[in-house]
């Protein structure tokens, strides 16, 4: 608030910058443009995305950013470039700066969907060995962080377009062709977010698949025992009956003529089975 009150900035920007979780937008209040989004970090450890809301304030001649956290951000190799007295950014004007600011904060998606693309790589080969509970777990939690992914790319489409748009004084005409460059990056963010996010239906189909079919084999199994075992219980059935009068009942051999017929039987249907490909 000290910072802001120094530079007069909005009240209503001040609120802004103070409250996090917020979508990302672009505003033009009072002779200043005020840019709110969010930087991303993959947990490697966590295999988790990690947002952090940045807020940058571009004045004339000046440009404030304020962050949630004080120990990481993207900005190291912007500040590399601040210590050279002949780099392009010292030699520009605030909102050259402001550009280099949003440039690395995009092109740091690109590292963080390389990550999770090599986790999305993973899961897929694990579906295609193994469709278990723990695959599916981590189909639903990557979707989780892909989801996180998109709703933070998605706005900043909007708001690098609305600066491009904007006709304030702030910004240089030589500076606006910067600025479409990261249009065009965000935008291959964007498409390629939507790619994830159609490979991790299609993965998605593909457990169930998966377990349909192994559900399939088990159920094919079972109806080919099932049918085997039929002759048998038709046969023990019939000489079960409690008639008088049976064909062979005291028969010396019907014994063995009835197994004979149990076991050749279910022979030749496997036959017949194998000979029509049914497994």
């Amino acid at each position: 608030e000290a910072v802001c009150t120094s530079y007069a900035v909005h009240p209503l920007l001040i609120e802004d910058i103070l409250s996090i979780n917020q979508r990302p937008k672009m505003d033009e209040v009072e002779g200043v443009l005020f840019c709110l989004l969010n930087m991303l970090y993959f947990n490697d450890q966590e295999g988790t995305v990690e947002q952090e809301q940045i807020s940058i304030v571009l004045g004339k001649d000046f440009v404030i950013s304020f962050q949630e956290d004080a120990s990481r951000d993207v900005f190291n190799p912007l500040r590399d470039k601040l210590h050279l007295s002949n780099s392009k950014i010292r030699q520009r004007t605030a909102d050259y700066l402001c550009y280099s600011m949003l440039d690395l904060i995009v092109d740091n998606y690109f590292s963080v969907m390389e990550k999770l693309g090599e986790r999305i790589e993973e899961l897929e080969e694990q579906v295609i060995r193994n469709s278990n509970n723990r695959a599916l777990a981590r189909i639903s939690a990557l979707r989780k962080e892909q989801i996180i992914l998109k709703r933070n790319i998605a706005p900043v489409r909007d708001l690098i377009n609305g600066i491009i748009r904007s006709e304030s004084e702030l910004l240089d005409d030589r500076t606006t062709k910067y600025f479409k460059d990261v249009y065009d990056h965000i935008m291959q963010a964007y498409d390629l977010s939507e790619n994830y996010r159609d490979i991790m239906i299609n993965m998605q189909d593909l457990y169930i698949n998966n377990v349909n079919l192994k559900m399939n084999e088990v159920m094919k199994v079972m109806a080919i025992v099932t049918c085997l075992m039929a002759p048998a219980t038709v046969i023990g059935g019939i000489f079960g009956m409690n008639f008088d009068k049976i064909p062979y009942l005291h028969n010396e051999y019907g014994f063995f003529i009835a197994m004979s017929f149990m076991i050749c039987i279910p022979i030749y249907m496997l036959w017949v089975f194998r000979k029509r490909g049914w497994f």
